[in-house]
């Protein structure tokens, strides 16, 4: 738990959520005096209350008609599907409200105050593994220049690097990090179960990770110059000898992937 500083007052906070995403931003703003975490509002009593308990003096709260009406800050870290319906159901008025997603427009909060925003940060979050909030992006929009200034206050007492994004750059950029963050551990995690059925696992693989990451970072054409593998040399023979070890089901996500990569290569 981090130490309260009690010499001034400071703004109160509820969190509208208590998944993988709040738990770190809630704290994290605690702990750079963005603000005091009054309430965490979850519809699961041990969520709600797993999350209290790591922050100064939070209420874990599971239904919204306790959600205190006069915080400075709503902090709405909801899955997408479910934040529509929470933010139905509680009420409007003068605060700061603020959702973290990738993917909902600005627009969702409107309803809710005239002051509303965007705070997404660029990253993949467990509640287990604690980040390096300074090293990750935040990308912010505001209702109004004087919202957006405020909210691009509150981002650099944590982050170092605060952008401006609206909500189609934001939606683009979430696709994008579907592809570089969920779609490659999917395959991580099936490569891992690949090795453990011969006695070994994805720390073999570690030294490849880091190269490719490295090239992709470092080489004038980014990760389409370091592509290598039988698909981009059209090793025909390889790559059926690999499909046929396979499941049905990794053989047409093998040939599939392996098709995409050979069509990039030589079809253009």
């Amino acid at each position: 738990m981090v130490t309260r500083n009690l010499s001034r007052p400071l703004p109160r906070i509820v969190s509208l959520g208590a998944g993988n995403v709040a738990t770190h931003l809630t704290a994290a703003l605690e702990g750079a005096g963005v603000g005091e975490v009054v309430q965490v509002y979850s519809h699961t009593e041990a969520s709600a209350r797993a999350l209290a308990s790591r922050l100064w003096e939070a209420e874990p709260v599971t239904d919204l008609d306790r959600v205190v009406p006069d915080a400075d800050i709503y902090l709405v870290s909801l899955a997408d599907h479910a934040a529509a319906d929470v933010l139905a159901r509680l009420r409007p008025n003068n605060a700061l409200w603020l959702h973290t997603s990738g993917s909902l427009p600005l627009d969702i909060l409107r309803p809710m105050s005239r002051k509303c925003g965007v705070f997404y940060p660029l990253q993949t979050f467990s509640k287990a593994v604690k980040p390096d909030m300074a090293k990750i992006p935040l990308f912010i929009e505001g209702s109004t220049p004087g919202v957006e200034a405020e909210i691009r206050e509150m981002g650099e007492k944590v982050f170092s690097r605060v952008v401006r994004a609206d909500s189609e750059l934001r939606r683009r950029m979430h696709v994008a990090a579907v592809f570089a963050c969920n779609f490659t551990n999917y395959l991580w995690a099936v490569a891992d179960d690949l090795l453990r059925a011969e006695g070994l696992d994805l720390s073999v693989l570690h030294p490849l990770l880091e190269e490719t990451l490295r090239k992709a970072e470092t080489l004038p054409g980014g990760p389409a110059a370091g592509q290598t593998g039988p698909a981009v040399r059209g090793d025909v023979r390889v790559m059926d000898a690999h499909a046929s070890s396979l499941s049905p089901e990794l053989a047409d996500i093998y040939r599939r992937l392996s098709g995409a990569i050979y069509d990039r290569y030589h079809k253009q």
